[in-house]
């Protein structure tokens, strides 16, 4: 009696195992498929469909064998346990990609950037309630200013006096000279300051910082085959979303119908209009940046008669890190220099880069001929070359470590169901992309007035008219599909 009760219990833990499996089968195949249709994965040659056929025939299958085969149980079970192992690493493997493309979406609705009031270093006063008048440079940074010292009116029950000047440098260098008791300051100008005075930070005290945030505006969805996305390269330290210049600026013309890529560089020392912030006066384009992303854009758009898109923002300090879990990239080198960055040779001819020299790479320019432009062609070299890789099979190997490593060095205003339509179509269509570059050239000059340094002399391009007609011809030609 006792054998048979043992027995009897035996077979009831086995159907409730069964059972179990069966359920927990069921409810993974749901989320999954929930997962698959709601970010179009595999939404190409119907494969999302033969997915669902293949969960539905599983689960089907299973449940005839272990109500009506005992001899299959078995085999029904060790089926169930491989199949819920599947589901729970495809769920684990897009819920995980679609955090991280949330999370580079979600840090481009904000830029970010810090006001604060200065004094110098060795000042007495030390609150912000001493102060009577605090000199700023208002016409370059209105918005910003008044916002600021509207916060220290609310926050900290001061009125604060403005006391007009004509840059941050300016207002930098009347603080040192005892000109003036306190300066407003705005981070993303202090890169300009720091360019004349790399020690401007030892020389003064800040008694009061607050750090402000402004919207950023969202994508131009692209109707057809064809489409345009800004690259915007910073090399600063901090969050992504920190307003900052911008070193790098590349524009993607992509056509995904007769899968064409053109590869635009406008090197950062190009004299353009800026757009919002800089009021449309002429300055180095790399001051765009520190009005932020939307004025780098904007002003990029009426450059090239063009609409960007989508952009990709990337700190390349951090991104290139990636470039290790790629197990490095080979670029194509024209000439033979050595980096100050990092003091590294680099051989003329292809050669294979890891992430800190591909950093130094990209970086130098003091020891190559052509200067920014070669270095900017030296960022194309790089940047195509981490695509190429991205894209390979390769880079499925260490798909999560790829994720971790650039998470926080890039940021995205394209959606994510955009992502999926643009992965989907190159799945089912196939082939590799052509790839071409071009950068905007001109003359280096060093007498042109700068709108955000009006007093400094600084080293701009005067634009080639001739060639920036040529990039527009060839953007469009991409565009139209020829």
């Amino acid at each position: 009696m006792k054998k048979h009760s043992k027995k009897k219990y035996l077979s009831k833990t086995k159907q409730r195992f069964q059972i179990g499996l069966l359920v927990t089968y069921i409810i993974l195949s749901i989320i999954l498929l929930v997962f698959i249709f709601s970010y179009k994965i595999l939404a190409f040659r119907y494969l999302n469909i033969l997915v669902t056929l293949l969960l539905v025939f599983v689960a089907s299958f299973s449940i005839r064998n272990f109500y009506f085969s005992k001899k299959s149980k078995k085999n029904t079970r060790i089926l169930l346990i491989i199949f819920n192992v599947l589901n729970l690493i495809a769920i684990f493997s897009i819920y995980q990609f679609v955090e991280f493309a949330n999370q580079i979406n979600e840090s481009a609705t904000t830029s970010s950037y810090s006001m604060s009031v200065a004094v110098l270093a060795d000042s007495p006063i030390n609150e912000i309630n001493q102060l009577k008048k605090v000199t700023a440079p208002i016409d370059i940074d209105e918005e910003n200013i008044l916002k600021f010292v509207d916060e220290i009116k609310i926050k900290q029950n001061k009125i604060i006096e403005l006391e007009k000047i004509s840059s941050y440098l300016d207002a930098y260098n009347s603080l040192i000279a005892g000109k003036t008791e306190a300066i407003v300051l705005n981070e993303a100008f202090e890169k300009i300051i720091e360019t004349e005075h790399p020690d401007y930070l030892s020389k003064i005290k800040k008694l009061y910082v607050k750090k402000l945030t402004k919207k950023v505006k969202g994508p131009k969805m692209n109707k057809g085959d064809s489409f345009n996305i800004y690259v915007s390269g910073i090399d600063t330290y901090g969050s992504i979303n920190e307003v900052s210049r911008s070193d790098v600026n590349i524009i993607l013309t992509v056509n995904t119908k007769t899968k064409k890529v053109l590869i635009t560089t406008t090197p950062r020392d190009s004299y353009v209009p800026i757009a919002i912030g800089g009021n449309n006066q002429k300055d180095k384009l790399t001051h765009a940046g520190i009005y932020g992303v939307d004025a780098s854009i904007k002003t990029l758009e009426n450059l090239y008669n063009i609409d960007l898109n989508y952009y990709v923002r990337l700190n390349f300090t951090s991104f290139l890190k990636l470039i290790d879990y790629l197990g490095g990239i080979d670029v194509d080198n024209d000439k033979a220099f050595t980096a100050e960055h990092n003091g590294q040779y680099y051989a003329a001819g292809r050669i294979h880069l890891n992430a800190d020299q591909a950093l130094g790479f990209v970086r130098e320019r003091y020891a190559l001929t052509d200067g920014d432009r070669d270095r900017g062609r030296n960022q194309q070299k790089v940047i195509t070359a981490i695509i190429r890789k991205l894209t390979s099979t390769e880079a499925l190997s260490n798909f999560s470590g790829i994720m971790q490593g650039i998470q926080d060095s890039i940021q995205t205003n394209m959606p994510f169901v955009t992502m999926m339509n643009l992965v989907n179509s190159q799945l089912e269509t196939g082939g590799l992309y052509s790839v071409e570059s071009i950068d905007l050239t001109g003359v280096g000059r060093m007498d042109l007035p700068s709108y955000a340094m009006p007093n400094s002399q600084l080293y701009m391009m005067e634009i080639d008219e001739n060639k920036l007609q040529s990039i527009k011809d060839a953007m469009k030609a991409i565009m139209e599909g020829r």
